[in-house]
């Protein structure tokens, strides 16, 4: 088995290869390529991934290449995790928007549209060259945007799943809360990408027991903490919104925040240049404790998990090569209230066939609005991602819900287009 991660100079890769490495029954990788333009921190990530394979015993092979054809031919999968224009797009995107009270985050808003025009044109040049390469291979996208890059990639005809870490970092804290093993507890997680609510917390796999209404009147301070939110608005809720949420519930407090600490990119950036100097010793041979600051946790888990049963691996503690993960998949009347060509963040039963989605409980009308209008903004920006102009970039950004003001719109498509015109051919 051959796999391919582009973006392999990350930082993020030694948490990938710490998983694969730990996880190489589930996942039999005979060879793994990294392949990444940056040839420099590329071959610090390769050296530290080989020791890591080393030390945990894993009989398969690293390489790092910058030639992405080559990294690519008889790949059984590619995974993505890129990021186009890099820390110093990122710091961009977080900053310009709040000239406008608008909040600045590289998923969301008006810096989340840059990032997806950005990103898309680039993702699909590299999946038709994977499909050339091989089109039965499979692409895993944990690049963001996700649900437009994902979106994209499907409407291309690539065979995509989109992949992000939020369901499977909450699935952890709650089985921590519940005391049990996490392989227990299934989520019905619910919208879109960063735009999710846990609708319930089940014990025993989807038709188990609803444990959420105890989890809320037990430990709903712990949780409100930790997504930023209120207790109280969790209680009135009955449901766990993702961190993210707290961009729509609590937008202007927030942008008030980002106006007075420093952007989470340039916290980043002085991680990564912390961590490829940890990187650089040869004496390291597993991923430091820094890299948990840096995000994705369980990162690692999540991809062996997909991967392996879109091959047709073994998931943990069952012979058959399906299993049920959340993922971002085209909907198909799942939420009956979106088009069928939507990409939808939800359960599903994922396969050497594919991802299919598990049937949805009834959403919410307070959930299902907002996921209906981001939907529509999502559709939107995928097109000026496709076929450019600032016409469409100012009509997907009226459109976004954390916009939604002309004179704002005009603005934000002016600070955009300035930032990122080395990134658009079309400016």
């Amino acid at each position: 088995m051959k796999l391919t991660v582009v973006g392999g100079g990350s930082t993020y890769t030694p948490e990938l290869i710490d998983g694969f490495a730990r996880l190489r029954d589930r996942l039999p990788i005979e060879e793994l390529v990294l392949v990444d333009p940056a040839t420099d921190r590329l071959e610090l990530v390769g050296g530290l991934a080989r020791r890591i394979f080393a030390r945990l015993g894993h009989p398969g092979t690293i390489t790092t290449t910058a030639d992405l054809d080559a990294a690519v031919a008889d790949c059984d999968a590619v995974l993505l995790q890129l990021r186009v224009g890099g820390q110093a797009a990122r710091q961009q995107d977080e900053t310009w928007p709040l000239e406008c009270g608008c909040v600045g985050q590289e998923t969301t808003g008006a810096g989340g549209l840059a990032k997806a025009l950005r990103t898309v044109p680039v993702v699909l040049d590299i999946a038709d060259r994977v499909r050339r390469a091989n089109p039965d291979a499979w692409i895993i996208d944990f690049t963001n945007p996700v649900g437009i890059v994902t979106r994209a990639l499907l409407e291309a005809g690539h065979r995509a799943v989109g992949l992000c870490n939020v369901a499977i970092g909450l699935q952890r804290r709650f089985a921590g809360l519940l005391g049990v093993e996490p392989g227990e507890v299934h989520l019905d997680h619910y919208g879109l990408n960063h735009l999710t609510w846990e609708l319930g917390v089940r014990l025993g796999g989807p038709g188990g027991m609803d444990v959420l209404p105890g989890l809320l009147t037990e430990h709903s301070e712990h949780i409100a903490a930790e997504l930023r939110l209120p207790k109280a608005l969790l209680n009135r809720l009955g449901v766990v919104p993702s961190y993210y949420l707290r961009y729509f519930y609590a937008h202007d407090e927030v942008v008030e925040q980002l106006r007075e600490q420093p952007s989470r990119a340039a916290e980043v950036a002085a991680m990564e240049s912390e961590l490829l100097r940890l990187y650089a010793d040869p004496a390291l041979d597993e991923k430091p404790a820094l890299l948990a600051r840096r995000g994705g946790a369980y990162y690692s888990e999540a991809a062996v998990a997909l991967a392996a049963s879109l091959l047709g691996g073994a998931p943990a503690g069952g012979a058959a090569a399906d299993s049920v993960q959340v993922v971002n998949v085209r909907n198909d009347g799942t939420l009956p209230f979106l088009p069928d060509d939507a990409v939808v963040e939800v359960p599903a039963r994922i396969s050497p066939d594919g991802a299919r989605p598990l049937p949805a409980p009834t959403i919410d009308p307070l959930f299902a609005g907002l996921i209906a209008h981001v939907t529509g903004y999502e559709r939107l920006a995928l097109e000026a991602a496709l076929h450019g102009g600032r016409d469409r970039v100012f009509r997907a950004l009226l459109a976004h819900p954390l916009i939604g003001q002309y004179d704002r719109a005009e603005a934000l498509t002016d600070r955009l287009l300035a930032h990122n015109k080395d990134h658009l051919v079309w400016v």
